[in-house]
């Protein structure tokens, strides 16, 4: 374009004409991010990664879609304001905004052309192409495929360690619809079984020693995405197939796009997200008719808003001919009870999200009842467990959610469980019955966490908020906001704060108010939360020690909570942190196992309990300068084994080539001794084995001169490595890797020549 201002300042630094490019203003200037704003001149900073990664053509520079020039840097100078109209005003104070991706440095600096490719990619491209069976660089559809499950399967392992979950609204939703993407391109890899929890494993073991969260949320992030996984598993089957038939349907016809119609049914009667039909048809070079969609869906909600009131003889319920009715918000008396009598209103099979008149044994379903004491999942805490029973007929909840289905309004409380005897029918009279001890759990927790937030704003001060939640049976996490590090004593303080609230049994009551009313008086609300105009408000202790808005279960009094105790404390963010935390049976199950691990300690210290804690310092001491002497004989070990190991070297083709198996020695030591023989043999290809710990381990390198011939240690140790089942990478000059099958190493390294051969031809 004509900033000839850049470009001028460009040539000053020292650039060469021939290469600064302009690309003209569709390329080269930054917004307005919408119709007006800010805007300016942008200067992109491209790296060549030269002719081969490019497509050939005589024209091939920055901007083109090939591969070869990949933008790692971007000035933008903002310097004009641009209104409606698409007029440009010059800024009283422009800036220079700048950024760098970080991703794509890191491919430059490691000798590769994709951010796929980094050492932090390779590990999940790796551990995804081992599971659908598939090698890289197949074909760029199932690479896209693979790239696309790395991308979201990190993203998803993230957002669960932060506290997202999976639901229908917000931040919870976006969650799931990356979730179910994921699932979608697994299948579309080939992979029939779940797999997403060994991904997420493969992110936590491979950024958990800089993202602690994710070590600590471990269990929490598996067991999400192996539920959420399993969901969608029926349901992605029968969509793909419905899909992959409207499709072929649609060709036959000659129509470009499939109906809304037809896109709706998908969604409604089956659950199948809107998003991936919408990839399935246009992969096949169709639209979707969105407008359809949104017609269709507003029909729905029409029958919604007047279906509640067409209730039919409910004496009746079993009768076709009576029209079953879709409940605007299911009466919840779980408050003040944990059974009651009631009706089967409506039953879903679970695997199809199709309506259904009865259920026999064995079959899977989502249950709504006139009222039910159950506490649908929401605010945090989880949904309850137990049974529905009509005579002899039996059905186990095993959840309790808000509902998830399209054919549902969104009042209604869905029982999620299993028919174990007998069947269940539409207009049967029931029995709910919560799993009381399950119930009480939780209840201890959620009185926990209001207790916690009271002790939090009294320690550390009143700027405390909470940002999240989840309350269940094993325990509970309390995310919220503090700027500062949370120092032993004042986490010792705000535990022994609320123990002594418990000690006291203060009463816990709740009542119903307008939310102007409940702010007014001081409660807390949670942050960013939308209320409706009257709420539930929770006040623990008289005079109050706490007030919050709260639609959850709680204790009677504290008491009830019995002991409380902080098991972590942790920062989730700028700004935020988490403690998770026990009560009540759990908290009596940790206390009983740390008393017993401290006296099997002092016994095998031959001590007493109170005086482990200056024997195991001094065991540490000792173990410290064991390892040092250790390191240090590692060390005249390596300088010992060289002299060994250097009449060993191979010419190959003119190079000097050095591949074989060492003693069992740390990675390190094994290091150590590659950087000796480099210095002894000049020019050379190095390639180290080892055997540690049963596992093999290897180091390569190579020296400066060879680089230029094409050879990479890089590339060199993923293909030694992946024959012992293992994997790794590193820089041109110098990787590491670790392998599985120790039996494997000699034919490992004899590779190594063979690699070299075909590198130097």
């Amino acid at each position: 374009m004509d900033d000839d201002e850049a470009f001028d300042y460009w040539r000053a630094v020292g650039f060469p004409e021939n290469r600064i490019v302009r690309l003209g203003e569709d390329d080269n200037f930054w917004g307005p991010a919408g119709d007006s704003g800010p805007c300016g001149p942008c200067s992109e900073i491209h790296y060549d990664f030269g002719e081969k990664a490019g497509c050939g053509k005589p024209d091939c520079s920055p901007g083109c879609d090939c591969s070869r020039f990949s933008e790692i840097w971007n000035l933008v100078f903002t310097q004009y304001n641009q209104t409606p109209d698409g007029k440009r005003k010059t800024l009283p104070k422009p800036n220079i905004d700048t950024g760098m991706g970080l991703e794509r440095v890191a491919a430059v600096m490691q000798g590769v052309s994709s951010v796929y490719d980094t050492d932090l990619f390779i590990t999940l491209r790796d551990k995804i192409c081992g599971l659908a069976g598939i090698k890289h660089d197949k074909d760029e559809i199932t690479d896209q495929s693979v790239r696309i499950i790395a991308e979201h399967s990190r993203g998803i392992t993230f957002l669960i360690a932060d506290g997202v979950l999976p639901s229908n609204e917000g931040r919870g939703y976006v969650l799931r619809r990356v979730l179910r993407r994921v699932c979608f391109f697994g299948r579309k890899l080939g992979v029939e079984e779940p797999f997403l929890n060994e991904i997420a494993q493969t992110v936590i073991s491979r950024m958990g020693h800089t993202y602690p969260e994710l070590v600590k949320n471990q269990s929490l992030i598996q067991e999400v995405v192996k539920v959420e996984e399993e969901k969608f598993t029926s349901t992605l089957d029968a969509g793909i197939n419905l899909v992959d038939k409207a499709v072929d349907e649609a060709l036959k016809q000659g129509r470009n796009s499939i109906t809304g119609e037809e896109v709706f049914r998908f969604w409604d009667t089956y659950g199948f997200p809107l998003e991936l039909t919408t990839e399935i048809a246009r992969e096949k070079g169709l639209d979707v008719d969105l407008e359809g969609f949104e017609a269709e869906m507003e029909k729905q909600r029409e029958r919604a808003r007047a279906g509640h009131k067409f209730s039919g003889d409910k004496n009746t319920g079993k009768d076709r001919s009576t029209v079953i009715y879709k409940p605007d918000r299911t009466n919840f008396v779980g408050y003040d009870k944990l059974k009651t009598s009631t009706k089967v209103s409506y039953i879903l099979d679970q695997e199809s999200g199709q309506s259904i008149e009865s259920a026999k044994k064995g079959q899977k379903v989502a249950v709504v009842l006139e009222e039910t004491p159950f506490y649908g999942e929401m605010g945090g805490q989880v949904g309850d467990t137990g049974r529905i029973t009509a005579d002899s007929n039996r059905v186990d909840v095993t959840d309790t959610v808000w509902s998830p289905y399209a054919s549902l309004a969104e009042g209604a409380i869905v029982h999620l469980g299993q028919v174990v005897t007998g069947k269940i029918s539409v207009g049967d009279t029931a029995e709910a019955e919560v799993e009381a001890e399950y119930r009480l759990d939780i209840a201890r927790n959620h009185t926990a966490t209001h207790l916690l937030q009271a002790a939090l704003r009294q320690v550390l001060g009143s700027h405390v908020q909470q940002r999240g939640s989840l309350v269940h049976p094993e325990g509970f996490r309390f995310d919220f906001s503090h700027l500062t590090t949370i120092n032993k004593q004042q986490l010792d303080d705000i535990q022994h704060f609320v123990n002594e609230r418990i000690r006291e049994n203060l009463p816990v009551k709740s009542k119903v108010i307008p939310y102007k009313q409940a702010i007014a008086d001081g409660a807390i609300a949670l942050f960013e939360e939308k209320y409706g105009e009257t709420v539930r408000v929770l006040e623990v202790g008289e005079p109050m020690i706490s007030a919050e808005l709260c639609g959850g279960t709680h204790v009677k009094s504290t008491g009830e909570i019995g002991l409380f105790i902080l098991t972590s404390e942790s920062s989730i963010g700028t700004g935020l942190r988490r403690i998770e935390a026990i009560t009540g049976r759990k908290a009596e199950d940790f206390l009983r196992e740390c008393l017993s691990t401290v006296s099997i300690i002092a016994e095998e210290l031959k001590s007493s309990p109170t005086e482990i804690i200056d024997k195991v310092k001094a065991l540490t001491s000792e173990l410290t300068a064991e390892r040092k002497r250790s390191a240090s004989l590692e060390r005249e070990l390596a300088r010992y084994t060289v002299d060994s190991l250097i009449d060993k070297a191979e010419q190959v083709d003119g190079i000097t080539v050095l591949s074989t198996k060492v003693l069992s020695v740390s990675l390190p030591a094994l290091r150590e001794m590659g950087d000796l023989l480099r210095d002894r043999l000049k020019s050379a290809v190095i390639v180290l084995g080892t055997v540690q710990d049963g596992k093999p381990g290897f180091v390569a390198m190579v020296t400066p001169d060879l680089l230029n011939r094409g050879l990479h240690a890089g590339d060199i140790i993923k293909q030694v490595a992946a024959v012992t089942g293992g994997s790794g990478g590193g820089k041109a000059d110098m990787a590491q890797a670790g392998g599985k099958d120790k039996t494997k190493l000699d034919e490992a390294l004899e590779l190594v020549k063979q690699l070299v051969k075909k590198v130097s031809r």
